[in-house]
């Protein structure tokens, strides 16, 4: 069975081809700069096998065009025909309380992931175009929504509600929903196969860092609660996103700059973080580059990041009464070393205790990076959501018996 995967963003789209027979990716690829000068598609197949095509790519359909003429390439392909194509899987960020779990899409599904896009107006939009551009080109395809809230839909109540008048949770679902769930998925799942213990039995912490970055607790194999929340502003500091803040510091700013909402929203989730705080760059790397130079808000940035995944882990293992396991994933937590090392060290009183040489040549990006005697297992995991997103579609196309 082959299932293709799509992940549309706003100018781009990622996709990969699975043979979900042997658990292979065929081929993977992105189309950038959709409706923009010098947009491309870049498509690098399994055998090593690489073409990058520039010309134009005016909207997500004509991207889409360009990536199924690109799968059935004579030169370049991985199929012979469409037809061999036996379901999509869309990542979709939000859900809502209307997706409880993943599902196949048709138009009444479509309806309903449009009337949550306000809840995350710059993802759900673009998810859209790509489930659009497909049931366009391909009506008779199955297509299957995999969204990134739906692993965390096993909180409990006192877990993600706010404080806020329950009439307004109410009215328009303000709660925290968190993202990332695939990634977390894969990785608690991952962790516990390669250390051969059963999932429903272990307490993880999952922390993925990248750009955008969350962490969450996985008590016997669901997410009891996690870093996001209604939006992935909440949490961590990120990118170029403020994580956690006082409500009151934004609204000083707002009154104090006379900005709008739309001005503060922009300033939360693309002038914070490591870049607002750093000066320099929302990139990690140069970050840490301008730090060794002995910038100093560089490392002040650098100290708040792993200050605050620790805080976290820290209350993630009282939710859970306890710890088993502690994963990093995402870019920065598969390759940066000494952020894992910073946020681990003086653990020991939680059971952590880390190992500096595995933590320093890790290789194949999985592996334990703790010590033998180390009563929590910390271990790097690359994540794989494109996996997941088509193990999910599977499960959806036997509950409707299209396989």
């Amino acid at each position: 069975m082959k299932i293709l995967i799509i992940n549309s963003g706003s100018s781009s789209i990622k996709y990969q081809l699975l043979d979900m027979n042997k658990k292979e990716v065929l081929t993977k690829g992105t189309i950038e700069k959709i409706g923009m000068q010098g947009a491309f598609l870049l498509n690098t197949r399994n055998d090593g096998d690489e073409v990058k095509l520039i010309g134009e790519i005016v909207d997500h359909q004509a991207g889409i065009e360009y990536l199924l003429g690109a799968l059935i390439s004579k030169d370049h392909g991985s199929l012979k025909s469409l037809d061999e194509l036996d379901a999509v899987g869309h990542r979709v960020v939000h859900g809502g309380e209307t997706f409880k779990g993943n599902v196949l899409i048709n138009d009444k599904v479509i309806q309903k992931i449009e009337e949550v896009a306000e809840l995350a107006p710059l993802h759900n939009p673009p998810n859209l175009k790509g489930i659009y551009a497909i049931k366009e080109l391909m009506p008779n395809l199955a297509q299957v929504g995999v969204f990134d809230t739906a692993f965390h839909q096993t909180m409990p109540e006192y877990a993600y509600m706010y404080a806020i008048p329950y009439s307004l949770y109410k009215k328009y679902g303000l709660r925290r929903y968190g993202f990332h769930g695939t990634s977390h998925k894969y990785v608690s799942h991952r962790a516990c196969e390669l250390l051969k213990v059963p999932l429903n039995k272990q307490r993880i912490i999952t922390c993925h860092l990248g750009n955008g970055a969350s962490i969450t607790a996985v008590k016997f194999g669901i997410s009891v609660d996690t870093s996001m929340g209604l939006t992935p502003v909440e949490g961590m500091i990120m990118g170029t996103r403020s994580g956690d803040l006082d409500l009151g510091v934004l609204t000083f700013i707002m009154n104090k700059e006379e900005i709008g909402v739309a001005s503060a929203n922009t300033l939360i989730n693309k002038h914070s973080g490591m870049l607002g705080i750093s000066g320099v760059s929302s990139d990690m790397r140069e970050v840490k580059e301008a730090a060794l130079d002995g910038n100093r808000r560089a490392k002040l940035a650098l100290k708040m990041f792993s200050y605050r995944i620790k805080k976290y882990i820290g209350a993630y293992c009282a939710a859970m009464g306890g710890m088993d396991i502690v994963v990093f994933t995402g870019g920065i937590g598969e390759n940066d070393r000494s952020t894992r090392m910073e946020v681990c060290e003086n653990m020991e009183f939680l059971g952590i205790k880390m190992d500096k040489e595995r933590n320093n040549s890790v290789r194949k990006k999985e592996g334990i990076i703790s010590s033998d005697d180390s009563l929590v297992k910390v271990i790097v995991i690359s994540t794989n959501e494109e996996l997941v997103i088509a193990e999910d579609t599977m499960d959806i196309l036997r509950d409707h018996n299209l396989t």
